[in-house]
């Protein structure tokens, strides 16, 4: 190698490295889930894509479902009003029983007086239109103010009110609180998921006079789950925590009406697939199927289910991606056994949603 391109590679930026793997092992395909699948995180509506819906064509959809095995799937999208009436008549009415739709909740109107009476009521209107269940998402404890100006965190008396409604309609709660905790950490060159936070530079929240630090949201997480023990509650993206499975699990010793999905998150439970193993070994009735990949795929539930029923080792977990978008290294997969599988993929689902 000559001494100019030796200097070169020396000093190539990190962002134009992409090294490809010659590691020869066993490559899987897994066409169908081993049982009939519930995806309980994921997004059909017109929240994330500029009011357009985000599946044009919803028989195309359910077309996808039967060849994958997906029996149904969670919409998180429902808002409230008649938005929540619109997702459920286009989605649940149209084809029963493949698709269940969650209504949100207006949070901000806890600053004004009445807030906590308009929220149950938003409540009690959205489960009458149809509402299968209730979305939180992390804009409680990041971008919600109180008529003071004060951020309004998850474990507010006035929240555990609201989210204690919900229970008593029966609607269980999937609830996504902060962020990985990378997006708290300084944003330097030790941050592992450095690439991410560059190109989505809103995503980073470790400026602590803005923002409640990570452990202080997570302690929220879990004062609201403690505090609603008549509410079932999804901890969304592996409990909000996939980097600390040990406090996942802590929270799941405590709280027998918290489960948690997989959403989103295969990329830090493959890097520790043997203790993620062991906590399903613990815990089989309480982690549930969920992809948050939309609009949804055949390869990218081919991908799941490859992650969870073979033992394929060191595979991309976004494949095609010249850069891994949640950090630079690979994943193993579960080779979970078939009791556990059809918990996951179906069983726990049915009992949180009343099927």
């Amino acid at each position: 190698m000559s001494a100019p391109i030796r200097d070169e590679l020396r000093h190539l930026p990190l962002a134009a490295w992409h090294p490809q793997s010659q590691l020869s092992a066993p490559v899987s395909a897994v066409d169908q889930a081993a049982v009939p699948a519930i995806d309980v995180h994921n997004h059909l509506g017109r929240w994330l894509s500029n009011g357009e819906w985000m599946i044009p064509d919803v028989a195309a959809l359910v077309s996808l479902m039967d060849s994958t095995n997906v029996q149904t799937i969670v919409n998180l999208d429902g808002l409230w009003g008649d938005e929540i009436s619109a997702n459920v008549e286009r989605y649940d009415n149209a084809y029963p029983g493949r698709f269940l739709t969650f209504c949100q909740l207006e949070w901000a109107l806890l600053a004004e007086p009445d807030g906590v009476d308009q929220l149950r009521a938003s409540l009690d209107d959205s489960a009458r239109r149809g509402a299968r269940g209730l979305k939180i998402w992390k804009d409680l404890g990041l971008t919600i103010r109180d008529a003071d100006g004060s951020l309004i965190l998850p474990d507010d008396p006035r929240v555990l009110d609201v989210v204690a409604h919900a229970g008593n309609l029966g609607l269980p709660v999937l609830i996504h609180t902060a962020d990985p905790r990378a997006f708290f950490d300084p944003l330097d060159a030790h941050n592992e998921r450095l690439d991410e936070l560059l190109d989505a530079e809103e995503w980073w929240f470790g400026d602590t006079a803005v923002h409640p630090t990570f452990d202080r949201l997570l302690d929220a997480h879990a004062a609201l789950v403690s505090g609603c023990p008549s509410t079932t509650f999804i901890g969304a993206h592996a409990g909000c925590a996939a980097e600390d499975l040990d406090r996942v699990e802590r929270l799941l010793d405590a709280c027998s009406n918290y489960t948690i999905d997989i959403g989103g998150r295969m990329a830090e439970l493959g890097r520790q697939p043997r203790r993620f193993a062991a906590l399903l070994a613990r815990h089989p009735d309480r982690v549930l199927f969920g992809t948050d990949i939309y609009p949804i795929t055949v390869e990218q539930y081919r991908l799941h289910f490859r992650f969870l029923e073979t033992a394929d080792e060191a595979f991309e977990y976004a494949p095609g991606d010249p850069v891994p978008p949640q950090g630079r290294w690979t994943v193993s997969a579960l080779a979970l056994d078939r009791d556990i599988l059809q918990a996951v993929y179906r069983d726990n689902a049915r009992r949180v949603l009343g099927l």
